[in-house]
C-alpha cells in the first residue's frame, strides 16, 4: 500500500505532541477494522448458512444489514457525542465496545444471537467512527484537509475491498467465527495507543441532543423497506405482508423528513442539502454505494457456484482489485487537490460501469479467469479508488468548518443504506437454491446502470478550487 505520508511533506508535530501521522494510523486502524468489518461476511455468507443451516438466506441477510442499518443512523448523531463528551473519550469507548461486541460475534451460536452481536458492533463503529476523522483533522494543518481526507477515506476504501478476499481466507481455514476474531488484535492496538498518543478535545459549551425519534424513525423505514425486498421470493408471505412492509418504511422515512423539519436538534440537519454539490454527491453516494455492495455480495455467488472454487481461491481471486485502491485513491486526492473532484467522480462511475458491463457479458461457465474475470476486475477497482474517497472528500469540501463532521456523517450514512439496499436486492437476485449463468445477468444489468447514474448525478457538482 502506498503510504499517505508522502503526500503531506510538511505535516509535522508541534512541540509536545504526537507526530500527525501516529495520530492517523492509530485513529485509521480502527476506522480499517469497520470497513473491514462491513464487506467481510460477504464472502462468509455461505459459511453462515452452513453454520446455521436452519436459516434462510433472507434471515441470515440480517447478520450484514442490522450492521449497517444501525450503523448508518448512529453514525450522524455519533460526532456531536464526540464533541460533546471529547472525541478521544468517545473514540476509545467505540473501539472497545466494538472489540467485545466482535468477541461476541464469534462465540454466538443462535443466530438471533448473532444478529443482536452484530448490532452492538455497529454502535461501537459509529461511535470510533467520526471521532477519528476529528482526532486526523485536528492533527493536520487545514491547508492539507483535502489530501487527508482522501488518505483516511483512502483506508476505509481499502478495507472494504479488501474484506471479501480475506473473510474468504479466514473462514475457510478456521471457520467464520475468525470473521470477527481478526478484529481483536488490530483493534487492541488501537486502543492501546489511542490511551497514549491520541490528545482529548471537545466543543466548548457544546449541548447535542440526541434526536431518538430520528434515528427511530430512520431505523425503522430502512429496515422496513429492507425487509420487504429481502422477503420477496418467500413463501410466507402475502401481498399484503409486502405492502405493508414496503409502506410503514414508506411512511416512516416521510414522517422522518417531516419531523427534521420541525424538530429543534433533528438527526439531520435539511439546510445541509441546500448546498447542491452536497446534495449530488449524497445521491451519488447513494446509488455507487448500492452498486459497490451488489458487485463485492455477486462475486462470491459467482466464483462458487458457476465455476465451482473454493473459498481460498475465489478470496484470492478478488484480492487484484482491491490492490488497485489504495494507490488510486492516493493519485486521486492529490487531482482533485488541484482541479476538484467532478472529473475523478465521473471518470469513476464510468469506469465502473465498464467493469459491469465487462461482468454482464464475458464471463461464461467455464473458469477463465485471466481472459474472462481479471480484466473487470481491474476496471472495478480503479473505478472505486477514484470514486469512493472522492465522494467522501466532495461532499464535505464546500460545507462550513462547523457543519463538517455531521456534514460527513450524513455521507458516510448514506453510503451505508445504500449498502443495505444492494445486499438486499442480491440476496433477492442470487439467494435462492441452485444457479445458472442467467442469473446473473439482472445483477450486473443493475450494477451498470446505477454507476451511469451516478455519473450522471456528478455532473453539477462542483469542488475546484477558486485559483484555477
Amino acid at each position: 500500500m502506498t503510504t499517505p505520508a508522502a503526500t503531506i511533506p510538511h505535516a509535522v508535530a508541534k512541540p509536545g505532541q504526537p507526530s500527525p501521522w501516529i495520530v492517523f494510523w492509530v485513529s485509521s486502524i480502527a476506522v480499517f477494522l469497520v470497513s473491514l468489518d462491513a464487506t467481510m461476511l460477504y464472502a462468509v455468507f455461505d459459511s453462515l448458512r452452513a453454520g446455521f443451516p436452519d436459516a434462510t438466506a433472507a434471515g441470515l441477510s440480517w447478520v450484514i444489514n442490522a450492521y449497517t442499518v444501525v450503523y448508518a443512523a448512529l453514525l450522524i448523531p455519533a460526532g456531536g457525542l464526540a464533541d460533546t463528551h471529547g472525541r478521544k473519550k468517545v473514540f476509545l469507548i467505540g473501539v472497545a465496545l466494538f472489540l467485545a461486541a466482535s468477541a461476541a460475534c464469534g462465540l454466538s451460536h443462535d443466530v438471533a444471537v448473532l444478529i443482536a452481536a452484530r448490532v452492538a458492533q455497529a454502535v461501537g463503529a459509529a461511535l470510533l467512527t467520526p471521532a477519528s476523522l476529528s482526532a486526523v483533522l485536528a492533527a493536520f494543518p487545514h491547508d492539507r484537509r483535502a489530501v487527508v481526507v482522501a488518505s483516511w477515506g483512502a483506508v476505509g476504501a481499502v478495507a472494504a475491498a479488501v474484506g471479501p478476499s480475506l473473510g474468504s481466507l479466514m473462514a475457510a481455514r478456521f471457520g467464520w467465527p475468525w470473521a470477527f476474531y481478526i478484529n481483536l488484535p488490530l483493534g487492541a492496538i488501537s486502543l492501546w495507543k489511542g490511551i497514549s498518543v491520541l490528545k482529548e478535545a471537545r466543543v466548548p459549551d457544546a449541548r447535542r441532543h440526541v434526536d431518538l425519534i430520528g434515528m427511530l424513525l430512520l431505523i425503522v423505514g430502512v429496515g422496513a423497506i429492507t425487509l420487504s425486498i429481502v422477503e420477496a421470493e418467500s413463501k410466507r408471505w402475502t401481498t399484503f405482508d409486502h405492502l405493508a412492509s414496503a409502506g410503514l418504511g414508506v411512511a416512516c422515512l416521510g414522517l422522518f423528513i417531516a419531523w427534521a423539519k420541525v424538530a429543534k436538534a433533528p438527526l439531520v440537519d435539511l439546510a445541509l442539502f441546500r448546498n447542491r454539490t452536497y446534495a449530488f454527491v449524497n445521491l451519488a453516494t447513494f446509488t455507487y454505494g448500492t452498486a459497490f455492495a451488489m458487485m463485492f455480495f455477486a462475486f462470491f455467488f459467482y466464483m462458487r457456484a458457476i465455476w465451482h472454487f473454493t473459498l481460498p481461491q475465489a478470496g484470492i481471486g478478488v484480492a487484484p482489485g482491491p490492490l488497485l485502491v489504495a494507490p488510486v485513491a492516493v493519485l486521486s486526492g492529490r487531482i482533485a487537490a488541484r482541479f476538484g473532484h467532478r472529473p475523478l467522480l465521473i471518470g469513476g462511475a464510468l469506469v465502473y460501469a465498464a467493469s459491469g458491463l465487462w461482468y454482464l457479458f464475458v464471463p461464461g461457465v467455464e473458469p477463465a479467469y485471466l481472459t474472462h474475470w481479471l480484466p473487470g476486475l481491474l476496471l472495478a477497482g480503479i473505478g472505486t479508488g477514484m470514486t469512493m474517497p472522492s465522494l467522501s472528500a466532495a461532499a464535505v469540501n464546500r460545507l462550513p468548518i462547523h457543519q463538517y463532521a455531521v456534514g460527513s456523517a450524513v455521507n458516510q450514512a448514506t453510503r451505508q443504506i445504500g449498502a443495505v439496499i444492494g445486499v438486499a436486492l442480491t440476496v433477492v437476485l442470487l439467494g435462492h437454491g441452485p444457479l445458472v449463468r442467467s442469473d446473473f445477468t439482472p445483477v450486473y444489468a443493475v450494477h451498470v446502470a446505477l454507476a451511469l447514474m451516478t455519473a450522471l448525478l456528478c455532473l453539477p457538482v462542483n469542488t475546484r478550487p477558486v485559483s484555477h
